[in-house]
């Protein structure tokens, strides 16, 4: 008997797993007494902690009455899909999450779904259950729903529903009983997640579904062992059941497990065990380690493919080079091509140029969390607006379509479906929710999205939800309007001053503060008439006999626009680039110069 158990903890996004992750850590004892901790300690990176979302999946393993159970925290957020599917395949089943109040959502779906297909038994936790408005039973039942509508198993729809609050570190099988601990759900976990197969008087085989890097050690491969025993020291051949070509001879020389947030060396690992492997160079997600040359790999999911595209450029604005500590094209490829090796949903690839890179993702939101990685470790660069990818098929164009679940107070409703519907979208349903609330659900273009979100978030003043999942590739639907807005750009080189500002604000918002360095075909501001303009924002107010050019230099100005990346990649055009520095971000034209501008239009 192994007393060993393999969980992912699946979930729609911000359902509460690494909140839950921290209470099963806490209460395990792998901490001090002594030792301070923080809030969502799995969440590493600095932009997890920021957002509150988990970007990477994440391993850790607690000890609960002799057993070892390894749990796996993974994303919620569509644009880090791939990330689940293939975590999926380290485990033996899934701890499905679902927000008491909040109810089944799209990302539900979409987690349980890759658990379905891979037939992993579930245990159902209804977490946040003692939050204001909670409605326990309506949730099951959309949670059976859901089962049925994917023609899910019986044995999904038998499976065992715990109620949890994971930010107070308590889980009860009757939601009307409050409990001082998780010892019901860790319970219901040995009961109903099987333990893992495969015999350990076998041949080795680990299938690596999700790869780390670390200074020290180079690439590091993760993965389970699904049959045998690993040993430092042992011969392996690497093999790849996408990529028959690949085969290589290696030797085994270090293997972790992990224990709480540690990896800990061990100098083997049974069937069963999930393990990292280090000190082996051409390592890739996908891979399978035999320990004998004949032995087949083990099948792994195709990735899904990208649907949206931009270009990384080196930064050549007047500014390039004073703000970042990496700025050629040498480092900005090298980057990437590091940042391809550990996330398989990113392509990379060299253009025309050679200080160009066109980088595919999941989406915008995929694509901004890496860019903000680069400006935070001091890259400096330029991107261009994202561009959805279109492919051909007999002769026809086809377009990646979106399901959109969105949840808005009554009072928004309309707005909503106006301004969707100018966006190619159709609705599919309507429902009305519990206290007011209206959940849509459209399909539609993914080029339909792009810049969607920030004028989403304003016209439902922050109260709306929306959610986004791939459907499939269908006939191009015809052309969408873009943004309404032109842009103010800037004719001179220098120091933004009040006095030019305060004229500036006449024509449009303003993006920038006085005294901040501009320099001209830089973007300060956007026009509502939808012209471009261009405007001297470095302006100083003439002397005169009366009085110094001082006065007047400080009239009471509205405070600036000040745009977040996504919002600055939702509102650049196809003539325009966002400058990233580690410092700052900027919004300029692709052709400074107002004269070749001109030409170039003509």
């Amino acid at each position: 008997m192994k007393k060993i158990r393999n969980i992912a903890i699946i979930a729609h996004v911000d359902h509460g797993k690494t909140t839950l992750v921290d209470s099963l850590l806490r209460q395990s004892g792998i901490f001090r007494e002594n030792q301070e901790l923080t809030e969502r300690v799995m969440d590493n990176n600095d932009i997890e902690k920021e957002r509150g979302i988990t970007i990477l999946s994440k391993n850790t393993a607690i000890k609960y009455e002799g057993y070892k159970i390894n749990i796996i925290d993974t994303p919620g957020h569509a644009d880090f899909g791939g990330e689940v599917e293939r975590v999926l395949k380290m485990t033996d089943g899934v701890l499905l999450l679902v927000d008491a109040f909040e109810g089944v959502m799209p990302q539900t779906k979409f987690v349980i779904k890759k658990a379905i297909e891979l037939d992993l038994p579930a245990v159902i936790c209804l977490n946040k259950i003692d939050r204001d408005r909670a409605r326990p039973e309506e949730v099951v039942d959309e949670i059976i729903d859901l089962f049925i509508s994917l023609n899910a198993p019986d044995k999904y729809l038998d499976a065992p529903i715990i109620y949890a609050s994971g930010k107070n570190g308590w889980a009860s099988l009757d939601y009307n009983e409050k409990k001082d601990d998780l010892k019901d759900l860790l319970d219901t976990i040995l009961e109903y997640i099987p333990e893992p197969s495969g015999e350990n008087d076998k041949p080795f085989e680990v299938l690596i579904s999700t790869t780390d890097y670390s200074d020290y050690l180079g690439r590091i491969g993760i993965g389970k062992v699904s049959q045998g025993i690993i040993r430092v020291g042992d011969p392996a051949y690497i093999k790849n059941y996408n990529d028959e070509s690949k085969k290589m001879k290696i030797k085994i020389t270090t293997i972790y497990e992990f224990e709480g947030l540690n990896r800990v060396e061990v100098q083997e690992a049974k069937a069963g065990s999930i393990v990292a492997i280090s000190g082996v160079e051409g390592i890739h997600i996908g891979d399978t380690l035999t320990e004998n040359e004949d032995m087949e790999p083990i099948e792994f999911v195709k990735i899904s493919e990208p649907t949206l595209a931009m270009n990384f450029l080196v930064n050549n604005s007047p500014f390039a080079g004073l703000e970042g500590e990496y700025v050629t094209s040498r480092h900005i490829r090298a980057r990437l091509m590091k940042e391809k090796e550990t996330d398989v949903s990113l392509k990379v690839e060299d253009t025309s140029s050679t200080d160009a890179f066109k980088v595919s993702g999941r989406g915008e939101l995929h694509l901004s969390v890496l860019i903000e990685n680069m400006r935070r470790e001091g890259y400096e660069f330029q991107v261009s607006k994202p561009e959805v990818l279109f492919k051909e098929e007999n002769g026809k164009r086809l377009e990646p379509m979106e399901v959109v679940t969105i949840d808005v107070d009554e009072e928004y409703v309309g707005t909503i479906i106006n301004k969707l519907g100018v966006r190619k979208a159709e609705m599919a349903s309507m429902e009305n929710l519990s206290s007011g609330y209206v959940r849509l659900v459209f399909r539609m273009p993914a080029r339909g999205l792009v810049g969607y979100r920030q004028e989403f978030i304003s016209d439902t003043k922050g109260t709306g939800i929306i959610n986004t999942e791939f459907e499939s590739y269908e006939p191009f639907k015809g052309e969408i309007p873009t943004r309404q807005y032109g842009s103010l750009i800037a004719t001179e080189t220098g120091k933004a001053t009040g006095y030019a500002l305060d004229s500036t604000w006449k024509r449009g918002n303003v993006f920038i503060e006085p005294g901040e360095e501009v320099y001209g075909g830089m973007i300060v501001g956007e026009n509502p008439k939808g012209l471009d303009i261009e405007v001297n924002v470095c302006k100083k107010k003439a002397k005169t006999n009366i009085r110094s050019s001082a006065t007047d230099d400080a009239p009471n100005l509205p405070p600036a626009k000040k745009m977040s990346l996504e919002e600055m990649l939702e509102f650049i055009e196809e003539d325009e680039l966002v400058e990233i520095t580690p410092k700052n971000l900027r919004v300029r034209k692709k052709i400074l110069s107002a004269e070749a501008r001109y030409k170039a239009k003509k």
